[in-house]
């Protein structure tokens, strides 16, 4: 695993508390807008971990798999990772 395990679980828990703020928003019965802009906020970021993972295992098991020069590794990795864009694309 390439990416930096630190500075992804900050940014996790910066998630985290950006969720809990939006729960106390909600009990608070704060503007539907302002709890929209927190929760599009959240999404940014979670995209922004989503993307630096799928990019370290592009850098790391796809490109090992290839290295390897099994066929049948190679076909596995590359099919996952098909499988995961084509799952989410557009979600």
């Amino acid at each position: 695993m390439l990416i930096d395990k630190n500075s992804t679980v900050k940014r996790l828990n910066r998630i985290e508390g950006q969720v809990r703020g939006i729960k106390k928003m909600i009990e608070e019965e704060r503007y539907c807008i302002d709890v929209l802009q927190q929760m599009q906020a959240i999404k940014a970021a979670l995209s922004k971990v989503e993307d630096a993972i799928l990019k370290d295992h592009s850098n790391t098991c796809v490109a090992s798999a290839i290295a390897s020069g099994n066929k049948k590794e190679q076909q596995q990795k590359f099919g996952e990772l098909v499988d995961f864009i084509a799952r989410y694309k557009g979600s």
